[in-house]
């Protein structure tokens, strides 16, 4: 075999390797790639070409002896030519890749919570498939989930090393200065690591999907039973949700939030302007008011939402475990109210942990949420709670009578508005509870009637926010947001019952002025800087008005 034709089959060799590993290659980056871009194609063709044509020549036959080099030569070049263009396009889409992933970490990650422009809500529940901006957590799917959406929609700003598994987070640092009604309404300096809360999240299935909440709240050093002021650890959520279709998904027998009141199912500190949350929500509906639970939710028609939750009672009990008998009734000796005319419904959580609930009865949720298309940028919710019984076993007044039955309904709709083209923000909300038997509520026969409370209780609010843009600074899009809120709520009004005097002291009849500033940074922090100015009936007044500052995160 002449030296001609040892190169040309070593050139003939070659090319076909090449041409092969080419095309191995390029089949595996276009599999990964679900498009390509006409240049791509392009250089693709003109590389096969190339592959071609230098096999067709290393087998035409034998070249004649003063061409060989120079058949060589040429063969040669097209060969290099040909790795070039594919290296260029490994690299091309290498690049692609690259960008496209910088972009969905640098994407806003709302985890089913509006981000600070405003944007209307497409009622989506936190977790399951609700990443796309949703403001509402009655439906965990906008649309339906696919093997392509996997480990995309879940909870977190970064790849996860398990497929389908997210993990994310949001917190608050609370730090400032307020008045202690317990000492005559001094000014007192303060700081309070708030929560920090884990948000992980697996898919099971492209259908199934596991939502937690994992939360430790006020440095998470819990020393008392029952006691979050002092600092816990608990389990906030805890379920499987199971979709069919938009128009039914069921959730699992787990632990819920009670489908009742935005801020109670969106209470992270990025998706209100206060440093605390709103006072609606800190007692006439106890946020974060979590229970044991299952239900179902889906679609009714485009912009029309529902949920439906059977959940174990809220109960009409506010002291610790050590209260709670073994034999499930409490125990004899005096216990703390769970509805008061201080707290409104604050203290009525059932509690989570072992077979210690005070009571067999289920309570029973719905609510409707809705974005109609009409009023674009508008977006509000309508829901109620009934619990046939809050009276746990054993109930008793301080002189001896046994407490029966006691049903309680809730009642809440709220709204919000962002003006389309406007910076202008507006919400609302009404929130009313109704006792059946209040002459059966422990605070009325408690012997204390600075507790008292009536047949009824109401709140309602109002708020006005402006979004005004700063620009660009450290790298991001900052927006600052001046607010008002108004906030009006009685929880002692008349009609008391039981053996206490009926004496209402003016305390539970509150009006709240909220005015502040959140600065965002980015959707998923916020700055804020606050003063709240706070009457009651009181001979005293409340004497709690106070300016806080704080640190908020969601992503």
């Amino acid at each position: 075999m002449s030296t001609g034709d040892s190169e040309q089959l070593r050139a003939c060799a070659s090319a076909r390797t090449l041409a092969s590993s080419f095309q191995q290659t390029f089949s595996n980056l276009t599999a990964q790639r679900g498009r390509r871009t006409a240049s791509t194609l392009l250089i693709a063709s003109l590389m096969l070409g190339v592959s071609s044509a230098a096999v067709q020549a290393a087998g035409e036959g034998e070249p004649k002896a003063s061409g060989d080099q120079a058949v060589n030569e040429l063969l040669m070049k097209k060969l290099q030519a040909m790795e070039r263009r594919m290296q260029a396009m490994e690299a091309e889409l290498k690049q692609k890749r690259a960008q496209d992933q910088a972009n969905a970490k640098q994407a806003p990650q709302n985890n089913g919570r509006p981000g600070v422009q405003g944007q209307p809500p497409q009622n989506q529940p936190r977790g399951a498939y609700a990443q796309a901006g949703a403001m509402d957590k009655t439906q965990s799917a906008a649309t339906a989930p696919n093997k392509d959406n996997a480990n995309k929609d879940l909870f977190g700003v970064a790849a996860s090393p398990v497929p389908g598994l997210k993990i994310g987070m949001y917190g608050e640092i609370k730090f400032g200065s307020q008045q202690n009604p317990a000492a005559g309404g001094q000014w007192q300096n303060g700081f309070d690591m708030g929560r920090l809360v884990l948000l992980p999240t697996y898919q099971v299935t492209d259908n199934i999907i596991f939502n937690a909440e994992i939360e430790f709240e006020h440095s998470g050093t819990g020393f008392d039973n029952d006691d979050k002021l002092h600092g816990t650890a608990e389990i906030e959520q805890a379920f499987f949700d199971l979709r069919v279709n938009d128009y039914f998904t069921f959730r699992s027998p787990g632990v819920d939030l009670v489908p009742i009141s935005f801020n109670n199912l969106y209470h992270e500190p990025t998706l209100f302007y206060s440093v605390q949350r709103p006072e609606l929500a800190n007692g006439l509906i106890p946020t974060t008011w979590v229970a044991g639970s299952t239900g179902f939710y889906g679609k009714i028609v485009d912009g029309l939402n529902y949920q439906f939750q059977l959940s174990q009672s809220a109960e009409d009990f506010g002291d610790d475990f050590d209260h709670r008998g073994d034999d499930g009734r409490v125990i004899p000796g005096g216990y703390a109210a769970g509805v008061n005319g201080a707290d409104a419904l604050g203290l009525t959580h059932a509690p989570l942990g072992d077979f210690r609930q005070l009571s067999n009865t289920i309570a029973y949720t719905g609510r409707l949420s809705y974005t109609p298309s009409f009023i674009p940028g508008f977006a509000g919710s309508t829901a109620a709670y009934y619990s046939p019984n809050i009276t746990p076993r054993g109930a008793y007044g301080d002189d001896g009578t046994f407490l029966s039955k006691n049903s309680m309904l809730i009642l809440d709709t709220e709204a919000r508005y962002r003006v389309p083209n406007t910076g202008l923000e507006l919400r609302a909300e009404y929130a009313y509870v109704r006792f059946g038997s209040p002459e059966n509520l422990r605070a009325n026969n408690d012997t204390d009637d600075t507790n008292n409370v009536g047949k009824t209780m109401y709140g309602y609010s109002g708020e006005i926010a402006y979004h005004f843009p700063l620009g660009n600074i450290l790298g991001s899009d900052w927006e600052a947001v001046p607010f008002y809120r108004y906030t009006r709520q009685n929880l002692q009004t008349g009609g008391m019952f039981g053996i206490d005097p009926n004496n209402p002291t003016g305390s539970g009849d509150q009006t709240y002025h909220h005015v502040g500033l959140a600065v965002f940074p980015n959707p998923s922090l916020v700055f804020k800087l606050d003063y709240t100015k706070i009457y009651d009936k009181s001979p005293t007044g409340p004497q709690s008005d106070r300016v806080l500052g704080a640190v908020g995160w969601l992503w």
